[in-house]
């Protein structure tokens, strides 16, 4: 496979980052630690260890001299539901604890029952729960661990929901149909939580839909970070959005990546998890080309999205996305050689059926584990190390 490295600023601080020219048309990271990966295995998960540190100085506890039992830290409770639970022992993990005791279950008819085996009286409580497909079952969930954790008298609650289901019903497009994004927001606050930590949110607006305070994460540096640790000439580049609605977040990808030149496929939907390509918009001839969206559901829309960009001359295709529904026939289109790789990120577990050659699952554990810190201690957005991390 033919290497990228790109310019992968995060928007670090001048203390986190380095100046470096191209040299001889090749871009090289702007991070002083770029995160380690290891060779082109596929696929490949990142095992966290916590004896060793593989990130950069700002996404290690050790830099921020914490130790779980000093301070408030014995007062900070995090617990997993059942949706994603080896995201949230990668969290406890980085972050130095153990995962609360949680005893989830579910009757002979379907109802939900949770009861915290610890207390929890006084403490700050992080629940983390993605609402990923079962999504009505993973939402419900939710919703009893903050109810359970409200009533057993915690201080504060945190949603931490790496993937956040319904985000796409954030608006009506034809009448008579309901926003369920909305909904979605209004039954969590109303079950108790205090506080929402999301990770890339399909639209910026759903954040207003909650009364209460959202931290939104995003992927990118992440992605950014596995994508500087390969080779390529920064002449041969070219950053593509899906679709129109996706522009900006391509567009900060491509400045992130060398400026790179943006290119845009122009779509037209027909129904709901039907996709049309009726044209491009740029230059991807003789490129590598690299599609940036914040979810692949059935693989529609960046298929057709790259079947378009072959037929318009780009050498190699990268499809790159933080939340890998893989709804079917995902699989089958994204393993079909269209693209080069496949890299998404563990918000939501992959299946081992569902692996193929070209899928690369980086995970966000010490960027949600970061964040998880800096709310705990109330850092602002102007702290030092902060705004490296990409949250809003």
């Amino acid at each position: 496979m033919a290497s990228l490295p790109f310019s992968a600023s995060l928007a670090a601080t001048n203390k986190l980052r380095c100046k470096v020219p191209p040299l001889n048309g090749v871009v090289r990271s702007n991070l002083v630690e770029p995160m380690n990966f290891k060779d082109n295995g596929k696929p490949w998960v990142p095992n966290l260890s916590c004896e060793q540190a593989t990130l950069p100085s700002f996404l290690t506890s050790s830099q921020l001299d914490r130790n779980a039992f000093n301070k408030n830290e014995t007062r900070l409770r995090i617990f997993s539901g059942t949706a994603n639970p080896a995201l949230s022992q990668e969290i406890a993990c980085y972050m130095g604890l153990e995962l609360g005791n949680i005893n989830i279950k579910r009757f002979a008819d379907g109802e939900i029952y949770v009861q915290l085996q610890e207390s929890v009286r006084g403490c700050d409580v992080y629940l983390v729960q993605p609402t990923c497909p079962p999504a009505n079952e993973n939402l419900m969930e939710l919703l009893v661990m903050i109810d359970a954790c409200r009533r057993a008298s915690a201080k504060n609650i945190t949603a931490v929901i790496p993937y956040f289901g319904y985000a796409r019903a954030d608006r009506k497009t034809q009448g008579r149909e309901s926003i369920a994004a909305k909904l979605v927001a209004n039954l969590i606050t109303e079950a108790g939580a205090d506080r929402v930590l999301a990770c890339d949110l399909h639209s910026g607006q759903s954040i207003g839909y909650f009364d209460i305070p959202v931290d939104h994460v995003h992927g990118q540096p992440v992605i950014l970070d596995y994508l500087a640790s390969k080779t390529i000439c920064s002449d041969d580049l070219v950053v593509v959005s899906p679709d129109v609605g996706g522009v900006a977040r391509a567009r900060a990808f491509a400045k992130k990546l060398s400026d790179a030149p943006l290119a845009i496929v122009d779509k037209r939907r027909h129904g709901h998890n039907v996709a049309e390509v009726m044209n491009l918009i740029g230059d991807v001839k003789g490129k590598v080309a690299v599609m940036v969206d914040d979810m692949i559901d059935t693989a529609g829309t960046i298929a057709k999205g790259a079947a378009l960009l072959h037929q318009e001359g780009a050498r190699e295709v990268y499809a790159c996305s933080t939340h890998a529904v893989f709804s079917p026939p995902a699989i089958e289109r994204l393993s079909s050689g269209l693209f080069q790789e496949v890299i998404i990120t563990n918000t939501i577990p992959v299946s081992e059926r569902n692996y193929f050659p070209q899928l690369t699952i980086l995970s966000v554990a010490n960027l949600l584990g970061e964040t998880i810190w800096r709310v705990h201690d109330d850092c602002s957005g102007g702290f030092e190390h902060f705004s490296s991390l990409g949250i809003d």
